[in-house]
């Protein structure tokens, strides 16, 4: 029983929508992860400071996504690994959220942050619609990931001290900017699954 579920699975492995469709589901859990993030923005239940945090551990799994979408497809062990990781900061999502420390979610810091995490919710929904549509590859997505990493790590220095100034929030969306250009472009280009 447990050959044939093995078999199973590394022929489904080894089909390319098998690689597309575990980009996507990487890509989605991002989606969800940030949802999550800015709901607590939101609610105040958490304030600027731990959303930078998340951010950060946020911009760390999508490196890792991104190195391990480089070759086209995702390993049984780098998905394993990604699922790790990501499990933790839904775990740290959850403790921030739910500790004694609030945030004012109609203070300009936490509107700015809200803001900003809200578009990477909105460019992590366009790599997985290019993923699930056929317009994206694995490896595509995996460049893009780097990218949403950078936007991610910048969002966390934004708001480390607690703050996120409009000079702050500038900087993230000149960076978003960027990769939403660089999202339509992949997304457009000849290249297909």
């Amino acid at each position: 029983m447990k050959n044939s579920i093995v078999v199973a699975a590394l022929g489904l492995a080894f089909s390319t929508g098998a690689f597309a469709q575990a980009g996507a589901g990487t890509v989605q859990r991002d989606v969800n992860q940030q949802q999550r993030i800015e709901q607590g923005l939101q609610s105040g239940q958490l304030n600027t400071r731990e959303a930078a945090r998340l951010e950060n551990e946020e911009a760390k799994v999508q490196r890792d996504q991104a190195r391990a979408m480089r070759d086209g497809n995702l390993s049984p062990a780098e998905k394993a690994r990604l699922a790790r990781e990501q499990n933790q900061v839904s775990r740290d999502i959850y403790r921030e959220k739910h500790d004694a420390q609030t945030g004012n979610p109609n203070s300009a810091s936490s509107q700015r942050m809200q803001a900003d995490v809200q578009r990477n919710i909105n460019q992590q929904q366009r790599i997985e619609q290019g993923v699930q549509s056929g317009s994206l590859t694995t490896r595509d997505a995996g460049k893009l990931e780097r990218g949403e990493a950078q936007v991610s790590r910048r969002e966390a220095r934004a708001g480390a001290d607690g703050q996120v100034s409009a000079k702050d929030q500038q900087r993230v969306q000149s960076a978003e900017n960027r990769q939403s250009r660089r999202i339509y472009r992949q997304k457009h280009d000849a290249q297909k699954k």
